[in-house]
């Protein structure tokens, strides 16, 4: 009786594999303290490695990419939440209000108050149809 074929495994397919459960880590995760050790873990590489197959992948670093998804959120957060922009900063991951403004600032050209407000007037702009249909009213007034 013969041995039934070897299948190849691609192995740039597992590397891939690992690289996407590691994003997705960050996706589900962005809310805690993450570092590198513990996303390149979730990969099962080394540091190194890891962040330079992370970066020819994703053409971004994990750090970068982390940063783009709390700003992401944050944005979600400030739009449609009464939060304040300090609850939206450590909501989202941010450890301290400087950092996470600063960050906004550079990402978005504007602060976190002013992007609420920019968006709050933007959806009194919008048809009231259109407003109920996709739940887009306004929060009440928030502390910032």
């Amino acid at each position: 009786m013969s041995e039934p074929p070897k299948i190849h495994e691609n192995p740039n397919a597992d590397l891939r594999a690992r690289l996407w459960r590691a994003r997705r880590f960050i996706d589900e995760c962005y809310d805690q303290p993450l570092d590198l050790t513990e996303i390149s873990r979730q990969a099962c590489l080394s540091r190194y490695y890891f962040l330079r197959l992370f970066r020819e992948t994703f053409d971004t670093t994990p750090r970068q990419y982390l940063i783009k998804r709390r700003i992401d959120k944050a944005k979600e957060l400030l739009r449609v939440h009464s939060l304040s922009v300090t609850d939206v900063c450590f909501e989202v991951g941010f450890q301290s209000v400087g950092s996470f403004s600063a960050l906004f600032h550079k990402t978005v050209g504007d602060s976190p108050i002013n992007y609420r407000r920019r968006q709050r007037e933007s959806i009194g702009k919008i048809h009231g149809c259109f407003v109920m249909m996709y739940g887009l009213q306004a929060p009440a007034q928030s502390r910032i």
